[in-house]
């Protein structure tokens, strides 16, 4: 009755948390959720009216010169007529999903990664090869191995403020990952959501900006985390040989973004407020970083380890004497606390990767930061004290 792709077709757990952590007396961990009073004001007093009509598939005009001038100052070759204005930048990873992955299609994936982006490449058929990820990125000797093993279609990475890890490639790894994809010609989907969420001083410099003219680059942003996530605005820019393609798979799916919402992001770029907007954007969520550090170490200082993030919007957990997070959150949640478990993150999950969660700390306030860690320290405790019980392995106090 169905496509044969339907039986790989899986539910995202963020948007079955989101529906419950949207009820006023739950505090959220799970989703990427930007904070409100966070967001610049959303003005659509003076839409110009002929936006009511249809659009062009690429995008306005003015909002694809403002990402192409960015993406330039970036170290990018990159041109207007390379930039596809998307829904959120989730279109984009579908659409690159539809250009190569047939079943069976080698991808290669940072592990963990984002739990979407497997969501959608394993819809297609992705056969995932997995790059672990260090404090520094992956390793790009291990990155050369596999594409000579398995030549992937493309190579999926998120280098900076690496969801759901934290992690920033550091000024040496990106010269020798893209050294490597120079070398061997396996194209790069580079998706950078939070790049602009910068906490302390560190090496964002595109990854696509160091390949070359003949390379072949895919290059993702988003207006979400700076800007207001319902207007779902982002971009994918790309070289010229994929481009056009991506322009036609668009066409089949939506025919163009809402113009209104373009209209606006233009309006928020080309503001000469824009760059003040961004430090307060960026103090704001340092301070509620800082908030979670330190709840963290005060509740789970003995129970888990993690490395605090330069930037971006989340925390990754580790539990120190393992555990089964999703099970975790089962109890949690009875309790008003969400998070995303860990496991779900990664391509191939196993065992080990059950004592993994993400924590995001944009959307809570420092005050439910706190009693929501303490809350999630409780249900730690009381799982590993039944954990012992089970075991047998010496006397559980709860």
């Amino acid at each position: 009755m169905f496509s044969e792709r339907i039986d790989r077709l899986t539910s995202s757990l963020i948007r079955e948390l989101l529906a419950l952590t949207q009820k006023p007396d739950i505090i959220s961990f799970a989703g990427g959720l930007p904070a409100r009073e966070a967001m610049p004001p959303l003005n659509l007093a003076d839409v110009p009216p002929d936006l009511s009509q249809y659009g062009a598939t690429d995008g306005e005009p003015e909002l694809r010169t403002a990402i192409a001038a960015q993406l330039r100052e970036l170290g990018l070759r990159c041109r207007p007529e390379q930039v596809l204005v998307t829904t959120g930048s989730q279109q984009g990873i579908d659409l690159v999903s539809k250009l190569y992955i047939d079943p069976g299609t080698p991808v290669a994936v940072e592990t963990p990664s984002y739990l979407a982006a497997l969501q959608s490449f394993r819809l297609f058929g992705a056969r995932f090869e997995e790059l672990p990820l260090t404090a520094n990125g992956i390793d790009p000797e291990q990155l050369r191995l596999l594409i000579h093993r398995h030549r992937p279609a493309f190579v999926y990475l998120i280098p900076t403020f690496q969801n759901p890890a934290g992690v920033c490639y550091d000024e040496s790894t990106r010269a020798a990952v893209a050294a490597v994809l120079r070398e061997t010609g396996i194209p790069l989907l580079e998706d950078e959501p939070y790049r602009e969420l910068v906490y302390e001083p560190v090496d964002r410099s595109p990854l696509c900006a160091r390949l070359g003219e003949g390379d072949t680059w895919m290059y993702m942003g988003t207006f979400s985390k700076t800007g207001v996530p319902g207007l779902r605005i982002g971009y994918i820019a790309a070289s010229e040989n994929v481009h056009p393609h991506l322009v036609r798979l668009k066409q089949s799916t939506d025919l163009h973004t809402n113009r209104i919402g373009q209209w606006w992001c233009a309006q928020f770029v080309n503001s000469p407020d824009y760059s003040a907007h961004l430090e307060r954007l960026r103090a704001f969520y340092r301070e509620r970083r800082d908030a979670m550090e330190a709840a963290l170490t005060r509740h789970l200082g003995e129970l888990a380890e993690w490395t605090m993030p330069n930037g971006g919007l989340f925390f990754w957990v580790r539990l120190k004497g393992g555990g089964d997070t999703r099970a975790l959150l089962v109890r949690a949640l009875e309790r008003k606390v969400a998070f995303m478990p860990g496991e779900a993150f990664f391509a191939n999950p196993n065992a080990q990767h059950g004592a993994f969660m993400r924590l995001n700390f944009s959307h809570a306030t420092p005050d439910q930061l706190d009693r929501g860690l303490a809350v999630l320290a409780e249900v730690i405790q009381e799982q590993q004290g039944i954990l012992k019980m089970e075991t047998g392995a010496g006397v559980v106090e709860i």
